[in-house]
């Protein structure tokens, strides 16, 4: 017996354990301190009201013999919910065909198991800094890995190189950790080169819900050649507050591979996952609702306060920093190593956020900063914040 030898080239410990042990000893030995949070990009504000009447009418259904629900007829969702989101993404001009939709219990799941679909002989490319599970999930399968740099000179927002060759690509935007967002004619360079190099991009869509500036794309079917060269994961975590509830998607098109890809996709999920529970998917069908909409978007209008208040507390403090905009993360140059930042503002602020060198060696020296917190947490973090910089 063998066991995977990949994993002992996954870093020991996954950057957010490293972050709670290190907020867990000094909380052990200063029980009085008076932590804020501004690290982890986990929602605070509760689930709106429509999506919780319709997870209790769910449950309710459950209970009786008539209404009950075993196992989905259908590993890749419900056509309630597939069509919602069909109907959602139409709300912003982009056409996806309620069949294209695969339903899942949240992007980071599909962005780990996606990579099934790829034979191990495959160069994948991955800009740095970037979100861990790009790199250790595709470092556990075994695949060769090349960077693409996002850096200060880039804003963040990096270009294809042309004389680079890849076979998988990652996209995030808005970006995380970053907070950067492609424009269209960004977005359109990478579909262009993905199609020369015959790549395939997956493209992570998570904050899409936060884009206000009509230059940055919400989906990346709304590129010309899309189609053609790319999947697109998307969540109700950051839209809906699901990241306690668990429901997100991916989007195939029927061009993909002469629709090979969903073909293969569908037969993954339906082998290896046996579909989000029906209460689960109630609940997303409400979130993109109109009401839904409606009491989402005041929860992230929210955050987008947040973020604003960052943004503009940094501006005035002179540090460069990406995102705030379009965005709940916000990248901030933090003059020196990153985990130094991290033990000072732990220490001397109370102040708990994420160090950029966790993301890539191009966020070294820089630090991420969250908007999902009250504002009352976010004015008081800040408040201490200008004291020790």
């Amino acid at each position: 017996m063998n066991l995977n030898t990949n994993y002992d080239k996954v870093k020991d410990s996954y950057l957010f354990v490293e972050i709670a042990k290190r907020v867990s000893a000094y909380t052990a030995e200063n029980p009085s301190a008076k932590i804020i949070r501004m690290g982890i990009g986990d929602v605070t504000r509760p689930l709106a009201p429509c999506v919780v009447a319709a997870g209790m009418k769910a449950m309710e259904e459950m209970g009786r013999a008539e209404t009950f629900r075993g196992y989905s007829p259908d590993s890749q969702g419900y056509d309630f919910l597939r069509e919602r989101i069909s109907a959602y993404y139409a709300r912003f001009g982009v056409k996806v065909s309620p069949h294209e939709v695969h339903v899942s219990d949240g992007a980071k799941s599909d962005c780990g198991n996606i990579v099934d679909m790829f034979d191990t002989d495959n160069t994948v490319l991955i800009p740095d800094p970037v979100y861990p599970v790009y790199v250790d999930s595709n470092i556990m399968s075994g695949r060769k890995i090349i960077y693409c740099n996002a850096t200060e000179e880039n804003d963040f927002a990096p270009v294809p190189d042309n004389n680079v060759k890849c076979d998988i690509i990652y996209l995030c935007s808005p970006n995380n950790p970053t907070g950067s967002a492609f424009t269209r004619e960004g977005l359109k360079a990478w579909v262009d080169y993905a199609q020369k190099q015959g790549a395939i991009i997956i493209y992570d869509a998570a904050y899409e819900a936060f884009v206000t500036d009509p230059a940055v794309p919400r989906s990346i079917f709304a590129i010309d050649g899309a189609r053609e060269c790319a999947v697109e994961l998307c969540s109700f975590s950051k839209t809906a507050g699901f990241t306690g509830v668990r429901c997100g998607y991916t989007i195939v098109p029927d061009e993909l591979c002469g629709g090979k890809f969903a073909n293969m996709w569908a037969r993954r999920q339906s082998t290896k996952f046996n579909g989000t529970s029906y209460i689960q998917q109630r609940m997303a069908e409400a979130a993109y609702s109109d009401e839904g909409i409606r009491q989402n978007m005041e929860n992230i209008a929210a955050y987008r306060k947040n973020a604003e208040l960052i943004s503009d507390a940094l501006t005035e403090m002179g540090i460069y920093h990406t995102g705030g905009k379009n965005s709940p993360y916000i990248w901030l140059k933090c003059g020196t190593d990153s985990w130094t930042f991290f033990d000072r503002l732990l220490h001397e602020a109370n102040v708990v956020g994420t160090p950029g060198s966790g993301f890539g060696k191009n966020g070294e020296g820089f630090f991420r900063l969250t908007a999902f917190n009250t504002y009352e947490n976010t004015a008081e973090a800040l408040k201490r914040i200008r004291k020790i910089l």
